[in-house]
């Protein structure tokens, strides 16, 4: 196994650098046509990580990729994210582990995606309404019953990390980092002790934000001009050099940028430069935003 390939749970080969597909449209029309396009693009370039969701769309970005994708070639894996559903007060969307729900929303993913077994599921987020016990127990059971390869986790600390593993094997976890925003590191080190994927969304994060002037976008910003790279490709290498165990999910919807992100994988960082990037990290905000 080389650089470039990462194989979760030990045994389910990828390739490193992954695509998320939340950022594309999928309302019918030609942005719609243009998500088709960059998700088989991305496919052609190698690509054979891909990150969707339930909550992206309602399902709808995953019959996106069941389009575009369908017969999926033998490598490629699709790995989906539930428990968040609209079952709030006014129907709007909330974090939702009820067996029932997570039972559910496997069924129509399996249906969606033409699948007979999700390879790798991860619970979205853990709903603290809900014991702990009772959404692990739900993946444990629909691993058992086949209709789950493995079992992966989203947003969570080092310690809910720990607790998971001690009910259900737990091979991949989903949380936000990048060469800016460092406020899971020690789930990133207890991943890497147990050699678990790590796959940070929004990878990139503030490293490339449209008119950020901050010093850390700008040194990333010089290292990029140094190299004859963007920033963007800065900020995966350093990811890809960070540690083994990090499966980078960059999404976009521009085919250009797909190009970009792909082509990271081929920038080296020298000693120096990787040295500059070490000593770059955001204020670690209390909790995550976004709805990824």
């Amino acid at each position: 196994m080389d650089s470039t390939t990462f194989r979760i749970g030990g045994d389910l080969a990828v390739s490193r650098l992954g695509f998320g597909a939340m950022r594309l449209p999928t309302e019918p029309g030609a942005d719609r046509e243009q998500s088709i396009a960059v998700v088989r693009r991305a496919v052609e370039l190698g690509v054979t990580l891909i990150d969707t969701a339930f909550l992206y769309g309602g399902g709808a970005n995953e019959q996106l990729l069941t389009e575009a994708l369908y017969p999926y070639p033998d490598d490629l894996l699709i790995t989906t994210k539930v428990g968040v559903a609209q079952t709030g007060p006014e129907g709007e969307w909330r974090l939702d582990g009820r067996p029932e729900v997570l039972r559910d929303q496997v069924e129509q993913a399996l249906r969606r995606l033409r699948m007979d077994r999700i390879e790798l599921l991860q619970l979205h987020r853990v709903d603290p309404e809900v014991p702990v016990a009772d959404q692990l127990g739900t993946l444990r059971e629909l691993r058992d019953a086949g209709k789950v390869g493995r079992i992966g986790l989203s947003e969570v600390s080092a310690a809910e990390l720990a607790r998971a593993r001690e009910s259900v094997e737990i091979v991949s976890v989903q949380n936000r980092y990048g060469v800016v925003d460092r406020e899971h590191e020690p789930v990133l080190a207890a991943c890497a002790a147990a050699g678990i994927a790590f796959l940070p969304w929004r990878p990139l994060g503030a490293a490339v934000a449209p008119g950020a002037a901050s010093g850390d976008t700008a040194e990333v910003a010089a290292i990029a001009d140094e190299l004859g790279a963007t920033a963007a490709q800065v900020a995966l290498a350093w990811l890809l050099h960070r540690s083994p165990v990090i499966l980078p999910i960059p999404g976009t919807a521009r085919p250009d940028h797909l190009e970009e992100n792909v082509a990271a994988a081929e920038l080296r960082l020298a000693p120096a430069h990787r040295e500059r990037l070490e000593r770059l990290a955001a204020p670690a905000p209390s909790r995550p935003g976004g709805s990824h």
